[in-house]
């Protein structure tokens, strides 16, 4: 089949929506961030809808609470206070007590460290020597947590290595995925912050209280294990449980070691490619994971239900029998001790009431899950139903399949539901759908463009591109009027009409007065750039857009649009100066105009652009995008003559230009030197730029190798120079910006290989 226009379009109705519908694939299976992101908020939504319903299953939280501040004293408690807690905790019936605390330093009020402090002499010594031989507290505080008994304590993984290891109570053995190691999937921090030998060696568990929140800061899963980086003999790195994990162990007295079952271990039911591990077991209660060792909560929200002041067990005020048989932690809601967290439920909750809902869930059985082949098969969702549309729409139109994928939503959303609200199953419908919306439309809007497009090609085409006599060729030769086009070494300008905001709200009652001004503005400036032979791409309201060697050669087109952007220069100062004169004589305000101008050059292709149905002559390539941000960018350096590195290096012997800075503008990863066009051979030749030029390019080097002192003298003497030299006009804006980045960078220095680019955030 020959490849007409005709056949290429109906080729594009199919290849355009497929790709659309392979990039949502492709961004599914490699779970880009906004598609994390989109599938926690639905999963978040039906928290919120439905959450789970309170059960009291007899987990408790003792709070030091705001309240037993005030009324016990402020943080840090004294361990014989903690002592004295814990045993009114065990003696009124608590089963197991954790704690969301770690005691990694020595109790400061211990006899023997709070003498150590006071001065010497006769009495003084007498009492510190009767202090040596008072118990110490945090010795008392670990014989109390021995003699009690069924006691936890906690560790925090932290990023700063450490030498000694906590002490690992409750391990881990490990079932499938021969050759991988536990730590090849769940986390892995470089050390952690410890008890006290004695307090570690005295408790029945000591876990993790690591709740770590995903990137929006929401708790949603929490690590049931993670691994410190210190490799031990034979065993590798050491795995540590989280708090409710070593809860529910010790709780049901099972034994130290839990089994962790990984894909491929014996009755494993992953058909998938999905690695990782499935299930922690402990004791009599398996508990199901992501591939990370990740637990889902499922939140009920804050319940007060769940909580006791620490005040309250201290002042003997519980009823009798509150706490027999029950499981407690400890830990806080005070604002001070910045415990807080965020869920789907709640914007604050205390960290402790993670692991109180986590330890709720274990002893309910009730998991939140998000099945292993739930990836996969939205996967396949996805494909079978985008091929639909991808090929449906071009033979039924756009109704039938647009009717036949509502009910297909529809029926997505009912089962997703479905699956959370009655199986506890996390199945995400809302990427496919919004995925499969974008092929629907995709197929659809060409569908109609192809439609439309075909009734008013030649008429769109010629009124709106061609001259008359363009347009009587054409009609001889109708095989000119196709899209194409060439490279070409060009300069692209950009040219944009400062503050034109502000200066479009003087007019709100006089738009004609506005368009007289604009014209007037642009008239000048075209003439400009069409005498020194360059082509005019288009006007964009207060912006022109041109170039330089398309679509006929032009000789050193580089200079051309140099010599082109100061002849704007000039002709805008002297419309500003008419204007000024005008306005004294009506009496009214007077608000100059001013401009930015971006200049580059670079190979672009240039060349009929567009569709089949509508095309016009114009240039594409990075280097016109490069030109348009130098424009934006020459309002923050206080120039109105941008200049790219490309075009710099090619005028530099016949302009005068100064190096404004290494920037990676916006849309782009690779750093530029950009530079600023001051004047021409007349300027660049003075003795009064080449001192400024000198000064400034030292100024330059010495903010770039980090020497702030001699960078601020440096960049004094060039304000200086500025302002008396035979010069286009003092640099002020300039030259504040980068008073601002030294004042900045004294205060918060950069990386010791920090090369001087700075990135630009905005156009």
């Amino acid at each position: 089949m020959r490849l007409t226009k005709t056949n290429l379009l109906r080729v594009l109705h199919y290849l355009i929506p497929l790709g659309i519908l392979l990039s949502c694939i492709f961004m599914r299976w490699q779970d880009v961030p906004f598609v994390d992101q989109l599938r926690l908020s639905v999963f978040d939504t039906y928290q919120r809808i439905s959450p789970r319903t309170y059960e009291d299953v007899g987990v408790r939280i003792v709070d030091i609470d705001e309240r037993s501040l005030e009324e016990l004293g402020q943080w840090p408690w004294p361990r014989t206070r903690l002592a004295g807690l814990l045993y009114r905790l065990r003696s009124a019936g608590a089963q197991v007590v954790g704690f969301d605390i770690v005691f990694a330093e020595p109790d400061r009020t211990s006899p023997a460290r709070v003498v150590n402090d006071w001065p010497s002499g006769p009495d003084t010594d007498k009492i510190k020597a009767l202090a040596d031989n008072l118990p110490d507290h945090d010795a008392l505080f670990a014989q109390f947590i021995r003699g009690t008994g069924q006691v936890i304590t906690a560790i925090q993984l932290t990023t700063k290595k450490i030498d000694e290891l906590p002490r690992q109570i409750g391990n881990f053995s490990v079932a499938g995925e021969a050759g991988r190691t536990l730590s090849d999937f769940i986390p892995v921090l470089p050390g952690a912050a410890k008890n006290l030998d004695a307090i570690e060696d005295a408790a029945s568990g000591n876990a993790l209280v690591n709740v770590s929140p995903e990137q929006d800061g929401i708790v949603r899963r929490v690590p049931l294990l993670a691994a410190i980086d210190h490799e031990l003999p034979a065993i590798g790195m050491p795995v540590y449980p989280t708090l409710s994990m070593e809860m529910l162990r010790v709780l049901q007295n099972a034994p130290r070691t839990m089994n962790v079952r990984m894909s491929g271990a014996s009755g494993s039911e992953r058909w998938t490619q999905s690695q990782g591990i499935e299930a922690i077991r402990v004791g009599a209660v398996t508990i199901p994971t992501d591939h990370a060792g990740h637990m889902w909560v499922h939140f009920t929200g804050h319940q007060p239900d769940r909580y006791i002041s620490a005040a309250d067990v201290m002042n003997d005020a519980l009823p009798s029998g509150s706490l027999q048989n029950k499981v407690v932690l400890i830990g806080t809601s005070a604002a001070g001790l910045l415990d807080l967290r965020s869920t789907p439920l709640d914007r604050v909750l205390p960290g402790v009431e993670v692991h109180a809902e986590m330890l709720e869930q274990m002893i309910l059985e009730h998991f939140l899950t998000r099945p292993y082949w739930a990836a996969e098969a939205e996967t396949i969702v996805l494909l079978i139903l985008g091929l639909f549309f991808v090929l449906a729409v071009p033979r039924l139109g756009a109704i039938w399949p647009a009717v036949i994928g509502s009910s297909l939503a529809f029926g997505a959303i009912a089962f997703s539901w479905w699956a959370y609200s009655s199986q506890l199953l996390l199945i995400d419908p809302a990427y496919p759908l919004i995925s499969l919306l974008a092929v629907y439309l995709a197929t659809s809007s060409i569908g109609f463009m192809r439609t439309e497009g075909e009734r008013r090609q030649v008429r769109s085409a010629f009124a709106n591109y061609l001259s008359p006599a363009l347009v009587e060729q054409l009609a001889r030769h109708p095989d000119r009027l196709k899209l194409g086009g060439e490279t070409r070494d060009m300069t692209l300008m950009f040219c944009d009409v400062r503050g034109f905001t502000a200066i479009s709200e003087g007019f709100k009652s006089n738009p004609q007065g506005l368009t007289r001004l604009i014209n007037r503005l642009l008239t000048p400036l075209t003439d400009c750039i069409l005498r020194r032979e360059g082509t005019i791409d288009k006007y964009m309201g207060d912006c022109i857009m041109a170039f330089w060697n398309a679509p006929l050669d032009v000789k050193n087109h580089a200079h051309q649009a140099c010599e082109s952007a100061l002849a704007m220069r000039r002709a805008l100062d002297e419309l500003n100066t008419e204007r000024q004169t005008e306005a004294t004589n009506e009496n009214i305000p007077f608000m100059p105009l001013n401009v930015g101008i971006g200049i580059n050059c670079g190979d672009c292709l240039v060349g009929n652009m567009g569709s089949d149905q509508r095309f016009d002559y114009s240039v594409l390539g990075d280097a016109v995008n490069l030109a348009s941000r130098l424009e934006g960018q020459s309002k923050n350096y206080g120039v109105d003559i941008v200049l790219g590195e490309a075009i710099a290096k090619r005028v530099e012997d016949d302009f005068a230009i100064l190096e404004l800075d290494l920037i990676a503008v916006k849309g782009k990863s690779e750093a530029v030197h950009i530079h600023a066009l001051l004047g021409d051979a007349n300027l660049k030749n003075s003795d009064g730029f080449a001192l400024h030029r000198n000064a400034h390019q030292n100024m330059i080097n010495a903010y770039r190798a980090q020497n702030w002192d001699e960078a601020k003298a440096l960049l004094d003497q060039c304000r200086e120079i500025s302002r008396t030299a035979d010069n286009a006009g003092p640099l002020n804006g300039l030259y504040d910006l980068y008073e601002e980045r030294i004042r900045l960078f004294r205060a918060t220095p950069p990386p010791t290989n920090w090369n001087g680019v700075f990135v630009a955030i905005s156009k």
